[in-house]
């Protein structure tokens, strides 16, 4: 199992991230003025993969927009998968995409 990492709103790189060691898992997003965010692009460095930290990333960054009332967009494949194995998370897709 993963350990549990804490996740950073990165503001300013328009990115959540986790901090693992010289690491940082990273999904990329856009925030409109109106409260869509668009997440596009996932990376977990390859030293890292295949430990469930992308999908940790995933699930941390929805509770994060989910409490900050914001409509996905998941625009990332990594997110859309990840959304129809989770389609409980679809409460906070934007209305009108389809995952």
């Amino acid at each position: 199992m993963a350990e549990d990492y804490k996740l950073t709103d990165n503001e300013e790189r328009h990115q959540y991230e986790f901090h693992i060691d010289k690491y940082v898992p990273r999904i990329e997003y856009i925030k409109s003025k109106n409260g869509e965010i668009y997440l596009t692009h996932t990376e977990v460095p390859v030293a890292l993969e295949g430990k469930g930290i992308g999908s940790q990333l995933i699930e941390k960054a929805l509770i994060d927009i989910e409490s900050k009332g914001l409509r996905l967009v998941p625009l990332c494949p990594f997110v859309a998968g990840y959304l129809q194995k989770h389609p409980d998370w679809k409460r906070i897709v934007m209305r009108g995409i389809n995952v």
